[in-house]
């Protein structure tokens, strides 16, 4: 699955961004393309491992999941964010227009046929299981939480917690999440606190990031929901994840990290960013309006072959 047990893979959280005032094209993507342009082959080219959040808002298609295997390198890495179903039983309610949730067994089998390409590619780095603030660690939700770990049992698993709850004394958070072979998440927003250090659990199998923004003001009013990941992170602000990552990485625990700060590829930009500072190489020549955009890439990246 991985390329080595102490590997740090770092990408974005999706590929696709074609619309809104953060749209991806005239940035990352070329504002012209060439006949046959294909999104995620060209981002392949610069990034071992994609989050897919597409997941969460409809179950995994085979089909579908079947053409990003032949799309991509032979070493690349997909994680899949889990439908929504299982995670935020309101909003797939009001999406699907029904009233009664009735999660089963059969739900767990279509996820796992839709993901059964990936698997089989040996491109399945992980499946992320997010759980929103209403989430509490309650005696139910936690039997719910081991529930959904013992029926994913076979994937390695990376759970994303955001109410408190489940980091007070007693809750037994950890334990339980070691017992299902599934890391805890460490994620930066404004929502659940800004992280000025990372902790290291030396417990976990694998260390999970995920850098949402730092964007407080539009985290929760905000126009359009993409503003609320209109931000840049400074390299800076980057380097307690990229100590975070080489520490992990040291212990012989592999990392994945992915940018979720979308808006206007800033996500890709950052994402370059912390490889260079792991001291990665960061692949592919990028448009020079990128550059002029996101100057802190200069010197990391190239543009038509050129280092800048």
């Amino acid at each position: 699955m991985y390329r080595g047990p102490a590997s740090i893979l770092i990408g974005t959280s999706g590929w696709h961004y074609p619309t809104g005032k953060g749209t991806w094209n005239g940035a990352f993507y070329p504002a012209r393309r060439p006949r046959g342009f294909d999104e995620l082959s060209y981002y392949a080219e610069r990034f071992d491992i994609v989050e897919v959040n597409s997941t969460f808002y409809r179950m995994p298609d085979a089909g579908q999941v079947a053409t990003w295997v032949t799309r991509t390198p032979r070493d690349f890495q997909f994680t899949i964010k889990l439908f929504q179903k299982f995670t935020h039983p309101d909003m797939y309610l009001a999406r699907a227009g029904v009233t009664d949730w009735n999660l089963s067994l059969a739900d767990i089998d279509a996820f796992k046929r839709g993901l059964a390409p990936l698997a089989g590619a040996g491109k399945l780095a992980a499946v992320l299981v997010q759980f929103p603030p209403s989430f509490h660690a309650d005696e139910a939700m936690r039997d719910y939480l081991t529930w959904m770990l013992t029926s994913l049992a076979g994937y390695r698993l990376a759970v994303e917690l955001r109410h408190k709850s489940w980091f007070a004394t007693g809750s037994e958070t950890g334990a339980r999440l070691a017992a299902g072979h599934a890391s805890l998440v460490v994620a930066d927003d404004p929502g659940t606190g800004v992280l000025s250090t990372v902790p290291v659990d030396h417990t976990s199998a694998a260390l999970y990031l995920r850098l949402h923004g730092r964007n407080a003001a539009a985290w929760w009013n905000h126009a359009a929901a993409e503003d609320r990941y209109n931000y840049l992170y400074s390299p800076t602000e980057l380097m307690p994840f990229s100590a975070a990552a080489r520490e992990a990485s040291q212990a012989g625990r592999p990392v994945m990290a992915f940018m979720n700060n979308h808006f206007s590829a800033k996500a890709v930009a950052n994402a370059a960013i912390l490889k260079s500072q792991l001291g990665q190489s960061v692949p592919g020549d990028y448009e020079r309006s990128m550059v002029d955009r996101y100057p802190d890439l200069t010197g990391v990246v190239t543009t038509s072959g050129l280092p800048l």
